[in-house]
């Protein structure tokens, strides 16, 4: 009995440190909290009475296109676990590239990584930054994956992955909101992406409010409602600004399809990840886009694509599933999804940009 009972202490002291041991090494954000902004001396404010480009891009981590990764196929099966010193280096080059040439005052990307044993511990921002030459005085960013160790058979080390805003001009507040994730059990949950919206007050010369605000939404929750209820947490965001009647910009990668968008036309292998369910639509119906229903399935719904995915079985850019959304008080002058060049063949994502005139 004495040697049974000191198993079942021994037992619940090690479940004890190994839950302890993992919760410390993962990541575990409020619903929503401020986030750390930088800014160099004497940004300047932003006049409204000028047009605003705005950016947005997933860089994938600045991989490159020459890798099939293990989760760009339904199967899992990729053969690559993580991209090369010289793809990240290439890449991020190419990245630098094509921001110096658009220019935009704002820059949203998604997929950035730090710390993550997969782009070697690197700080990709810190990478970015000094080949945009100081253009962006301003920036903030948002965690929504980090790990000390993910014990994934593909990962097996370290995870971080961020949100990163960046601005020509003064940020004075930033705020992290939570998304819904997916349902797992305890133990997965941990170790999951914490999805998130990032939110950057701008400081503008007349001192009314605007918020730039850039998100990336779940990739693998097929046979959930977690989509739904991150377009919902989205929704009440955006419906608080118009209250408020502050002005706003969003964009980034939804991982969703366009309402009306036949699914069946893809290839399965793209299929594969959505449903029928038309989550975007919500925001389609009370919000402005950068490209309307119509167009995104309209005889030239090609040039708005901005997915190029990694599986050769699919081999060419086929779905929109990036978007950018702006408030009534705003106008649009263009927007436009950047397919060709170099920006067409650095990423499985495209940029989209969009040129708008604020309320002044």
């Amino acid at each position: 009995m004495k040697i049974l009972k000191a198993i079942l202490v021994s037992l619940l002291v090690f479940f004890a440190v190994l839950f302890v041991t993992i919760y410390l090494i993962t990541f575990h954000p409020s619903e929503r909290e401020e986030m750390k902004i930088v800014c160099t001396q004497g940004a300047p404010s932003l006049d409204k009475a000028k047009e605003l480009k705005v950016l947005s891009w997933n860089v994938q981590y600045f991989a490159g296109k020459n890798r099939v990764f293990w989760y760009d196929v339904p199967d899992e099966s990729g053969p690559d676990t993580a991209p090369s010193k010289e793809d990240v280096q290439d890449t991020l080059r190419k990245v630098a590239l094509v921001l110096t040439k658009e220019n935009p005052d704002i820059i949203l990307l998604q997929e950035v990584d730090d710390g993550s044993k997969r782009t070697f511990g690197e700080d990709q921002t810190e990478r970015l930054l000094p080949l945009l030459h100081d253009a962006y005085p301003c920036r903030t960013e948002a965690f929504y994956w980090k790990a000390g160790f993910v014990p994934h058979p593909k990962v097996m080390g370290s995870a971080g992955m961020k949100l990163v805003t960046l601005s020509k001009y003064k940020i004075t507040t930033a705020v992290r909101t939570q998304l819904p994730i997916p349902p797992a059990d305890m133990l997965s949950r941990q170790f999951q992406l914490k999805r998130a919206i990032l939110e950057a007050e701008i400081s503008t010369a007349n001192g009314t409010k605007f918020t730039i605000l850039n998100t990336h939404l779940d990739a693998f929750s097929m046979g959930t409602d977690t989509m739904q209820k991150q377009v919902d947490t989205i929704s009440k965001i955006l419906t608080t600004l118009d209250e408020r009647k502050e002005e706003w910009i969003l964009a980034g990668d939804f991982n969703l399809l366009p309402p009306k968008f036949p699914r069946n036309s893809m290839h399965p292998h793209g299929a594969f990840f959505y449903s029928d369910q038309e989550e975007m639509k919500p925001l389609f119906n009370k919000w402005k886009p950068g490209a309307s229903v119509e167009e995104l399935n309209g005889k030239e719904q090609s040039k708005y694509y901005t997915y190029f995915a990694n599986d050769p079985a699919i081999g060419k850019a086929d779905r929109t599933i990036d978007y950018l959304f702006y408030s009534n008080q705003i106008s649009k002058s263009s927007y436009k999804v950047l397919q060709d060049g170099v920006a067409g063949h650095t990423s499985d994502h495209f940029p989209i940009v969009g040129t708008f005139k604020l309320s002044d």
